[in-house]
């Protein structure tokens, strides 16, 4: 296939114009759910959340192009590896002022 062909091809799944009408749509077997879970390690909760937080979430989901349930996800994940990485400094902080004591202790 010429390259050109595959870009359009490409092109219409992104745009929309490929794949979205209800014919296109089924769903998925409890089997390939719980493999796809498996295999991106995803794990069932519940939680509670104002239905206004969530109406927005939605709105922005929607707006960005993908459920509220992902979008959640990917807030969540931020959220994380940059808390990660604030606890990760705030232990060296303390780390070091713990080993500065003990230097001036031993010093003395």
């Amino acid at each position: 296939m010429p390259q050109d062909a595959t870009n359009t091809i490409d092109n219409g799944w992104e745009n929309g114009e490929l794949g979205r009408e209800e014919k296109h749509v089924r769903r998925s077997t409890e089997s390939r759910e719980q493999s796809l879970d498996g295999a991106l390690e995803l794990q069932l909760i519940s939680i509670r959340l104002q239905k206004e937080l969530i109406e927005q979430l939605k709105f922005i989901g929607e707006y960005r192009g993908v459920g509220y349930q992902p979008l959640i996800r990917d807030i969540l994940c931020r959220w994380t590896r940059t808390e990660m990485f604030v606890i990760a400094e705030e232990m060296k902080k303390e780390l070091q002022a713990k080993e500065a004591t003990a230097a001036a202790r031993k010093r003395a």
